[in-house]
């Protein structure tokens, strides 16, 4: 069959058609579920390179723990959260996460390390698979194979106990899983595949299950922030634009001293590892009045998501203004410049080799690299120094014949020296040209939703997410745009997130408005009208004329959708005598959408409507209701025979076409 033979015609689908005027029944209310009772709400941030939990009573909402300390943390990195790591036994099975799967992975012998599985930063592969499925592969360290929904099922599995585990100890007795309200944050340009298939991972991992879906939220991470950073009073964040600048920089207070002082505070703070939210709106939301807008820029490990928010008062909801975007534009980024640098010293087949035949060697590298990254700033003068492992030294020497100070020497990479400790020392114009492709991306990509018309009047900037982190991305946010609107960053800015996915789970009715990001609707037939539809749309059944393939229309991309809404339409069988109704569901990333045959069209739902064992004074128009119901992460689509009053349900399904 060719791209636009008609799917409709091969099936000879029990077609239907739309019940003329078709109208939009906004119907907000029709049934909430009743709300369960969970005793606490624990929030996971899964991260591209590192991960944690947090945790609040339901009847303490203020307090927001954050999980204990992880052992086993590097030096120069504040442990809060844990690497994004986990390793396999040769048998395939979870043997360890984080820190703890890292410093094993490490101490195995080479001879044995070969055979286990390890495998980090993997949750980029959820934003880069453009096909993704339940089978969808990952490839560990050693270049093993392994389904993706285990390695996630595994990771979240992690959590989940450590999770129990903790409150356990804390209330004494033993925490049952159902009483958890779950929270997973992921990036808002996810696509919708990639949203369903953590929600899947979690099934799997036991959090919820799809009989108690609403034990599980899937929130997006820019939301988050958003929640945490209405509630930051002054003293919890450090706003760029207030600084008296010296060429942009008052020498007394460079970025950096805020910092110290904050980490100090965090550093008094360790022990209790709980945050107050206090329950007001912080002095800088009270600024913020009806209808006026900020921008929330997380910048993490693997991705940078921008959306644009919108107050609504009296109750402060929010309102996504212009559909989240952004990039693979993290800070994995640099390691990648860093990376690229290395193989420009030494050689690109030395590099490829020595990552596979020493791999744990090429991890103490990247943690080296690591700590030496977050000193950079934009005011340093004195070199970075990174220490090369012994066995890159001893197996390059190996591989080359010559040693990697003559390496160095004869690379004319002139701002990158050997000295003699053993280490590269890297000019600090040297670690700035690492950040400069992926800071110039997000500012580039900033100015550009700037640009946009729903974009403007924006009075604040939030700079969120790990990556938020780095003077660098902070001095270069704040010159591009600190005319623009004020930008600001929360203290602990790297736990952000997890703190308003806390709050989030707390109260989930606080996002009222998001953007849908694609275009819903069903296959249908219409009366064919001469040229007006493609004859090869024309069908004819009974003596009518059809117009084959049409796509009806609920919601188009970039529509407002109010979470909960629902949107009804009316069809009716194309042939009265039909016995079964299937109902077809279809996406597409395009707005204007026509027939279901275009380019982008995916089918994503069926609804099968039996419509035997009704007597004969059912109508002869008789009307099928269809409703889409837009939830958190979810979309929920229902047939119903009025005359009958059967219905049928599907979850929309963006893995399984």
């Amino acid at each position: 069959t060719s791209a636009y033979s008609s799917p409709a015609k091969s099936l000879g689908d029990p077609g239907i058609t739309p019940l003329s005027p078709s109208h939009i029944a906004k119907d907000s209310d029709a049934d909430d579920a009743v709300e369960q009772l969970f005793l606490v709400v624990v929030a996971i941030d899964f991260g591209t390179t590192s991960s944690g939990y947090a945790y609040s009573f339901t009847k303490e909402p203020e307090c927001i723990h954050v999980m204990r300390r992880w052992e086993g943390g590097d030096p120069g990195v504040s442990n809060q959260k844990t690497p994004t790591t986990i390793l396999l036994t040769p048998e395939r099975k979870f043997h360890s996460f984080g820190y703890a799967a890292r410093d094993f992975y490490h101490d195995l012998d080479p001879t044995e390390s070969k055979h286990w599985l390890y495998f980090e930063k993997f949750k980029m592969k959820l934003h880069t698979t453009g096909n993704l499925t339940m089978e969808t592969d990952l490839t560990a360290a050693n270049g093993k194979k392994v389904k993706a929904l285990e390695i996630f099922a595994y990771a979240l599995q992690f959590f989940k106990e450590q999770a129990l585990k903790e409150l356990s100890d804390q209330g004494g007795s033993d925490f049952e899983n159902t009483e958890v309200r779950w929270v997973i944050t992921v990036p808002a340009i996810w696509k919708q595949p990639a949203k369903q298939f953590m929600r899947q991972a979690a099934y799997k991992a036991g959090m919820a299950s799809p009989e108690n879906p609403e034990q599980l939220i899937i929130a997006l991470e820019p939301e988050a922030a958003s929640i945490y950073c209405r509630k930051l009073r002054l003293h919890q964040m450090i706003d760029l634009s207030s600084r008296a600048p010296v060429n942009g920089y008052s020498p007394s207070d460079t970025i950096g001293t805020g910092f110290t002082q904050a980490k100090e505070h965090i550093r008094r703070n360790r022990q209790s590892r709980t945050f107050l939210v206090e329950n007001v709106i912080g002095e800088i939301w009270s600024e913020l009045e009806e209808g006026d807008r900020y921008i929330v820029v997380d910048s993490g490990g693997g991705t940078v998501d921008i959306t644009v928010h919108q107050i609504r008062l009296p109750e402060g909801h929010l309102k996504e203004l212009y559909k989240a975007t952004g990039g693979p534009y993290g800070s994995l980024g640099v390691d990648y410049e860093f990376e690229k640098l290395l193989c420009k010293i030494f050689g690109e087949d030395f590099i490829e080799q020595f990552k596979i035949k020493r791999p744990a060697a090429w991890v103490d590298l990247m943690i080296a690299f690591e700590s030496r990254k977050r000193a950079a700033a934009p005011d340093r003068t004195n070199p970075l120094n990174i220490t090369l492992p012994f066995s890159f030294i001893d197996y390059y020497k190996k591989f080359r014949g010559h040693s990697v100070e003559h390496a160095l020497r004869k690379s004319n990479v002139d701002f990158v020296k050997w000295s003699s400790q053993g280490m590269l020392r890297m000019s600090p114009d040297a670690m700035n040209a690492l950040f400069k492709p992926t800071i110039d991306q997000i500012v580039q990509h900033l100015s550009d939703v700037f640009d946009k018309p729903e974009v403007t009047n924006v009075k604040f900037l939030f700079l969120v997410g790990g990556f938020a982190e780095s003077p660098l991305l902070q001095q270069a946010v704040q010159s591009a745009f600190g005319s623009r609107c004020r930008v600001i960053i929360p203290q602990d800015v790297g736990l952000t997130i997890l703190k308003g996915a806390v709050l989030f789970g707390l109260d989930p009715a606080v996002i009222k408005v998001r953007r849908s990001p694609l275009t819903y609707g069903v296959g249908v037939l219409n009366r064919f009208v001469e040229g007006k539809h493609p004859p090869e749309k024309l069908l004819v059944k009974d003596g009518t004329r059809w117009c084959t393939d049409v796509f009806d229309k609920f919601i188009s991309a970039d529509q407002s959708v109010a979470l909960g809404e629902t949107v009804t339409r009316s069809y009716t069988p194309a042939k009265p005598s039909q016995l079964v109704i299937v109902i077809n569901i279809y996406s597409s990333e395009q707005d204007n959408v026509s027939f279901i045959t275009e380019a982008g069209v995916k089918k994503c739902g069926t609804l099968r409507l039996d419509l035997t064992g009704t007597d004969a004074s059912v109508p002869n128009r008789r009307e099928i209701k269809t409703l889409m119901q837009f939830g958190d992460t979810e979309i929920k689509a229902m047939a119903i025979d009025v005359a009958t009053s059967k219905s049928v349900k599907v979850g929309i399904d963006f893995l399984n076409y």
